[in-house]
C-alpha cells in the first residue's frame, strides 16, 4: 500500500515491496547494507521506497535473477551506469554550449557580413558578354628593333 508523503509522491513500505516483487524483507535490508538501495527514512526509521528506488531494485533483480550477477558485480554495474548518466548529462551541456556558440557566432557573422560588403544589384554582378565588349583599337606592327635586317617579306614589299 503506497503512502504519501508531503512531495506528494508515492513511497512504499518494505512489507509492500516485499510482497510486489516476491522476495524476503531481509533481501532488501540487505541490499541497503549492500548500498545498492538507498530507501528514505520516517521519523520513526520505518524505510519507505519511492519510485526511483522501485526501479533501481527492479535492475538489482534483473541482473541477479535473469543474468546471475552477483552483488558485487551488480555494484559495479550500477556505479558503471551513473558514471554514464553523469557523462551523458555533461555531453548534452557541452552540445548545449556549443550550439549556442556556434548560433551566436553565425549571427555575429551575419552582422559583419552585412555592414562589410558593398550592396550592389545582381546586373551588376553579371559578366558582359565578349560580343557586347567595345572593339580595342588595332596596335600597328610591330618593328625589329634597330640594327637588325627587316624579314623577306618586308624587302619585298619595299621592292615591288
Amino acid at each position: 500500500m503506497p503512502t504519501k508523503r508531503s512531495s506528494g509522491k508515492a513511497y512504499y513500505m518494505i512489507s509492500a515491496v516485499a510482497q510486489k516483487y516476491n522476495i524476503h524483507p531481509q533481501t532488501l535490508r540487505l541490499y541497503e547494507r549492500e548500498g545498492l538501495l538507498r530507501p528514505s527514512r520516517t521519523e520513526g526509521n520505518t524505510r519507505l521506497y519511492s519510485e526511483d528506488d522501485l526501479e533501481q531494485l527492479e535492475t538489482i533483480l534483473a541482473l541477479t535473477r535473469d543474468l546471475g550477477v552477483n552483488l558485487a558485480g551488480v555494484e559495479i554495474i550500477l556505479n558503471m551506469r551513473r558514471k554514464i548518466e553523469q557523462m551523458q548529462k555533461e555531453v548534452n551541456e557541452f552540445m548545449e554550449y556549443v550550439k549556442g556558440e556556434l548560433t551566436r557566432g553565425i549571427d555575429d557573422w551575419e552582422q559583419r557580413l552585412s555592414t562589410a560588403l558593398v550592396k550592389s544589384s545582381p546586373a551588376d554582378l553579371v559578366r558582359a558578354t565578349p560580343s557586347a565588349q567595345p572593339a580595342q583599337p588595332s596596335s600597328p606592327p610591330a618593328q625589329p628593333p634597330s640594327g637588325q635586317a627587316p624579314d623577306s617579306d618586308a624587302r619585298a614589299r619595299k621592292r615591288s
